[in-house]
């Protein structure tokens, strides 16, 4: 009996893993299509404004399989970037992995310090709201919320460059720094740009959460106990939270690395969205397929991290599929 709740688990796993993966095999799909399906020929992309021989068009046809049919096409692609060689850049001539692998950092640590401002706010100001459930407080929060979720990134991003940048001249207005202290100050308006958006996802999550943990059977009955206030929140209600925050926590993230692309044009990030909006421009199409797909692939995997933690955060779950 004892190892038989663990085997669930394992179970469970897989099917998860075998779910991403066939996500994943979808979408490297539509991305294809939907790129083959974007006016005008990739050869004129790749050969550029100037004239060409028929010898030339026929030797670029061959050297990216444009000459073979559309499925073999995407096995070609698909094959060469699961070895890690999705092509070469159009516009640069450099190696697609090398220009996603040069600004991956910085969109890492933007994504990373927003996704810290929008847990550490929404989360905390959620518990707030919840605690002071129909109070003036409360209704300020979720007002606050709204507005902040309301807000396009662009155009907080440019109030808050013009606040705290232009007027007061706290924090550098663009670019991403030089590294260590330089770079966080560069990164932190563009990360409460970034953050601060999505927070009230997790405020209203949060709160909701922390309402319906109060009212629970075993919240009343330790307060008839004596237990104290502190004691209620952090072992009874904080922990029953968890499941919904984990959750949501998921969903900001993915949403935060979708989100990256307006906010690094806002602020001048060379990062992977500016990459993205720049090869869309120039139709650098082996840079656009890589980078969507590897957009996709870690949003897959954050959603794949939150399904996988659920087991271990509720484990009532765990029981439920047991007895399925």
């Amino acid at each position: 009996m004892a190892a038989h709740p663990t085997r669930i688990p394992v179970a469970y796993a897989a099917r998860r893993l075998a779910g991403t993966a066939v996500l994943l095999l979808v979408l490297s799909i539509a991305i294809f299509a939907l790129l083959r399906l974007a006016p005008g020929d990739p050869v004129d992309t790749l050969l550029g404004p100037r004239s060409a021989t028929p010898e030339a068009v026929a030797a670029v046809r061959a050297r990216y399989h444009l000459d073979e049919p559309l499925a073999a096409q995407y096995w070609h692609w698909l094959t060469d970037t699961i070895r890690l060689h999705p092509g070469t850049s159009i516009r640069t001539g450099e190696p697609v992995t090398h220009a996603l692998g040069s600004r991956l950092a910085l969109t890492a640590q933007l994504v990373g310090y927003g996704f810290a401002i929008a847990a550490l706010s929404g989360v905390s100001l959620g518990i707030l709201a919840g605690l002071r459930h129909r109070s003036a407080l409360d209704r300020a929060l979720q007002g606050l919320g709204v507005v902040a979720l309301s807000t396009p990134a662009f155009a907080g991003g440019l109030l808050l460059t013009y606040v705290f940048a232009l007027l007061l001249g706290w924090l550098p207005a663009y670019g991403p720094g030089s590294g260590g202290t330089d770079r966080l100050l560069h990164l932190t308006l563009p990360a409460v740009t970034l953050g601060l958006a999505v927070s009230a996802v997790l405020i209203k999550l949060t709160r909701a959460a922390v309402i319906r943990e109060l009212g629970q059977d075993h919240v009343t009955f330790a307060r008839a106990r004596g237990v104290s206030r502190r004691t209620i929140l952090l072992r009874y209600v904080l922990r029953g939270t968890l499941l919904p925050i984990a959750t949501g926590s998921g969903l900001v993230l993915a949403y935060l690395l979708a989100g990256t692309v307006l906010v690094e044009q806002v602020y001048a990030l060379p990062g992977l969205g500016a990459l993205l909006v720049d090869s869309v421009t120039y139709k650098d199409l082996p840079v656009v397929q890589a980078e969507a797909l590897l957009l996709a692939t870690l949003i897959c995997l954050v959603n794949l991290a939150t399904d996988l933690a659920h087991p271990w955060l509720d484990p009532r779950l765990g029981q439920g599929r047991s007895s399925s």
